[in-house]
């Protein structure tokens, strides 16, 4: 036999970076070349808008449900952002790695740090977890790149580039790392580990050859 994509369980990719870094573009880009990856439907407690689909878009849920959730010890990772909370689910990622799927989550530090966490205790998601953090090559191309949207007002830019600064510290924790100073070379590291990330021993269920 040969190490097919159904011989293996799931991966989590789990991708950070400052705003400005390029995350979007770089999976997007990396997406063309590779196929097989989700994206995990996280449960938020906001409103739904115009055309938005529950179990599509997001899982909407009450804010009591919500904390419900947490309480039952249902999240990988969660947050509340301006008023509204939102999280991913276990069952999310589970589901897939038991069917040898992929799954992207495209997450903040402080989300990578809490699913870092439940790896310690949980063995399922150790084993698919890789943590991979995008980097720009310096703090000032980062100024350079949110400025140069010109969508933004100076007080969200500079909030943006004060958080950087701490999650741009924070690259250790994760265990590759990516220098976004050339899209086509970012791109194509990110699809080099992708490939690493399938080959790897500890997810396959069979060897290259039967076993008896």
């Amino acid at each position: 036999m040969n190490l097919e994509e159904n011989n293996r369980t799931g991966i989590v990719l789990i991708l950070s970076g400052p705003s400005g870094s390029g995350k979007s573009t770089l999976y997007k880009k990396a997406f063309e070349q590779v196929s097989g990856f989700e994206f995990s439907v996280s449960c938020t407690t906001r409103t739904p808008r115009p055309g938005e689909i529950h179990g599509k878009d997001y899982y909407f849920v009450s804010k009591e449900r919500f904390h419900e959730l947490i309480q039952e010890n249902a999240f990988a990772e969660y947050a509340e952002v301006h008023g509204n909370c939102y999280g991913t689910l276990k069952s999310e990622l589970y589901r897939r790695i038991d069917r040898g799927i992929d799954v992207l989550l495209d997450i903040d530090v402080q989300g990578a740090a809490q699913i870092r966490a439940e790896c310690v205790q949980d063995l399922k998601l150790r084993k698919a977890c890789e943590f991979v953090f995008l980097s720009p090559p310096s703090y000032q191309e980062l100024e350079r790149r949110l400025r140069s949207r010109g969508t933004e007002e100076e007080s969200v830019i500079l909030r943006r580039l004060e958080n950087a600064r701490t999650e741009m510290a924070q690259w250790r924790l994760y265990d590759y790392l990516i220098l976004n100073d050339s899209l086509e070379k970012a791109v194509q590291d990110f699809i080099a580990m992708i490939r690493t990330f399938r080959a790897s021993s500890r997810r396959l269920l069979k060897g290259p050859v039967h076993e008896s």
